[in-house]
């Protein structure tokens, strides 16, 4: 009897430090885009001739009182199940601190470049897996209060909606706009971290999901179509191949191919990888320098460069650097 006892105590145990040690995805919250709409944060982005609204987080944080204390209160109730966090005004302070995160990434041979949006950028500085988007209105009936929340959950390499919830709370006498946020959320958060944790147990087994793009230098004198190695297989051929070598169980679709360049997307790439004993978290760029080094090998000889746009994009530049 004893010895069953013991058994069970060891399994259960071993079921609860499993549980511990499970993986969960790293979050960030920000107002929704339509937050900071309609209360007037945003900012125009010349995209390469296009001028596009983005959110102006900053001066959100700097003119809203109630905007650190509502995301401190969802970042708070979501550390409260687990979730790692990234606190959107440190990436904010970080962001601005690190001169390397230039608008423009250029050739160091032809000056060629590839704009990024302060979106991309914010993303790659918080290296979130998860945005949530959250927002928010104040419904008023008589003396008393009521919020009205809607929260998206965003895969931050694709923008794809992986989870959501939304609901009105009791109206209260409550005049602390987080305190009526909790009473409005908690009712509906859990099934939400439930749709989180199922996205991300997707990417476990099936790979992330990016896209990656080829393209050639026009100096260069080679293309994809030039025939390579001893069965003088195509160039475009030849990626393929890796591709379908090293991404999760070879998805990935080749959406367009020409003779100077290649767009393949839903390229479900491993989250992690070992290296010198360790698990170490696998990105779009590590990915992509992974085909860059196999084309710099002999017998192709390809010297290529490497960009990155946001989390889940990243372009070789095949012919220099």
């Amino acid at each position: 009897m004893k010895r069953i006892t013991l058994f069970l105590f060891s399994v259960i145990f071993s079921i609860s430090a499993l549980f511990a040690q499970a993986k969960k995805p790293t979050i960030v919250v920000v107002p929704s885009d339509v937050w900071c709409n309609t209360n007037g944060y945003m900012m125009e982005f010349d995209n390469q001739g296009t001028i596009v609204k983005i959110p102006d987080y900053k001066r959100a944080f700097q003119e809203d009182a109630d905007l650190l204390l509502v995301l401190s209160k969802i970042n708070g109730l979501m550390a409260e199940r687990g979730f790692p966090l990234k606190n959107l005004e440190s990436v904010i302070k970080t962001l601005e601190s690190n001169s390397a995160e230039d608008a423009m990434i250029s050739s160091k041979e032809t000056g060629l470049g590839e704009s990024e949006s302060p979106i991309d950028k914010l993303k790659k500085v918080a290296k979130a897996d998860i945005i949530i988007q959250l927002t928010w209105i104040i419904n008023r009936t008589g003396p008393k209060r009521s919020v009205t929340f809607n929260l998206q959950g965003l895969d931050a390499y694709t923008d794809k909606q992986v989870a959501t919830a939304s609901g009105t709370g009791e109206p209260s006498f409550s005049a602390e706009i987080p305190l009526l946020l909790e009473e409005a959320v908690l009712s509906h958060i859990d099934n939400f971290n439930a749709s989180l944790m199922d996205h991300f147990d997707d990417l476990f087994t099936n790979g992330r999901e990016v896209i990656i793009r080829i393209k050639k230098w026009d100096d260069w004198e080679e293309d994809l179509e030039s025939e390579f190695g001893s069965d003088d297989e195509e160039l475009g051929i030849i990626i393929e191949d890796w591709m379908a070598d090293f991404t999760v169980n070879g998805r990935f679709s080749t959406t367009d191919a020409t003779e100077n360049m290649m767009l393949f997307e839903q390229v479900r790439i491993p989250l992690y990888y070992e290296k010198n004993g360790k698990q170490r978290a696998m990105d779009t760029r590590r990915f992509a320098r992974g085909l860059s080094r196999f084309l710099k090998n002999e017998p192709y000889n390809i010297v290529s460069k490497v960009t990155t746009k946001g989390l889940g994009r990243a372009t070789i530049y095949l012919g220099g650097k």
